[in-house]
């Protein structure tokens, strides 16, 4: 059975930390999209887990993950892939969520695929970071798996083998370097007929150049993709949404917080707006 809750009325211990953290400044506009949305316990409970870094708590009112989880239909025996989880801050929620009657399955570019250099180097700090966290916390990650992928011919798992995909603020970097129509394909394959594409992506204006450096993209472009690889839109939502970003930004979306990377003179001038506008949209692979 669902139930309609929210992270203030259910939540009190996370809602309590994202009211003391300097960034909570929650969109009225995401405040009452994801009040409508429905959120099940078991998901309530992986997104209040103590388990998970308090401060990647704090930024639960910009990320709204229960009910953003929620809307892309995730449940406790899921077979999810995440791509390119960074630092896992998604990973602390996924793993324990599905650990029991599914699978969380970690999509890492392979540096070994990546041309020598900085590009390589990041991405093998990117893994051995992964790899350090979740060999760290056991009770939340002993059964989590690995998968490593080119991102030029990108394989996530046998075909039509996962549940859900899930790709939280990534789309920008495919993008423009040429390569997402061959991960939204990946995406495709490896999902199951009726299975879930997540997305999560920075929203411009409108659409965007190919050469496009500010991080955003326009949500009618990633529609576009996706369709092109087969899917069907399925739902969206403003549970990520900010009207407050301008999306007129000296250093792109990475002027804002989590990044900052502006003046220390705007400081203010940022936390005011807040992380970014972000498009929330759900595809399905459609059944046989």
């Amino acid at each position: 059975m669902k139930n309609l809750i929210t992270v203030s009325a259910c939540c009190p211990a996370v809602a309590a930390a994202l009211s003391a953290s300097p960034l909570y400044a929650r969109s009225p506009v995401a405040a009452s999209a994801a009040s409508q949305v429905q959120v099940s316990p078991a998901i309530e409970a992986a997104v209040k887990s103590t388990m998970r870094d308090p401060a990647n708590v704090t930024r639960d009112g910009f990320r709204h993950p229960a009910q953003t989880l929620s809307f892309f239909k995730l449940t406790p025996a899921s077979t999810v892939i995440e791509i390119t989880p960074s630092n896992g801050w998604y990973s602390e929620i996924l793993a324990p969520l599905v650990r029991q009657q599914g699978q969380y399955i970690a999509a890492v570019v392979d540096p070994a695929s990546v041309p020598e250099g900085r590009g390589r180097d990041y991405q093998q700090r990117s893994r051995d970071g992964l790899q350090k966290k979740f060999a760290a916390s056991p009770a939340q990650f002993d059964k989590a798996t690995e998968v490593a992928y080119d991102p030029a011919a990108p394989v996530f798992g046998k075909p039509a083998s996962a549940d859900v995909v899930l790709t939280f603020r990534n789309v920008h970097n495919w993008r423009k370097s040429g390569q997402a129509p061959g991960m939204f394909k990946g995406f495709y394959d490896v999902l199951k007929p009726g299975g879930v594409l997540g997305v999560v992506e920075h929203r411009a204006k409108a659409d965007v150049s190919d050469d496009d450096g500010s991080g955003y993209v326009g949500q009618q472009q990633v529609i576009a993709m996706a369709e092109a690889a087969g899917f069907t839109l399925d739902g969206s939502s403003e549970i990520n949404a900010n009207p407050r970003d301008t999306k007129a930004h000296p250093n792109g979306v990475w002027t804002l917080p989590p990044s900052n990377n502006h003046d220390a003179a705007d400081a203010a001038k940022y936390k005011a707006i807040g992380e970014s506008d972000r498009m929330t949209l759900r595809f399905i692979k459609a059944a046989r």
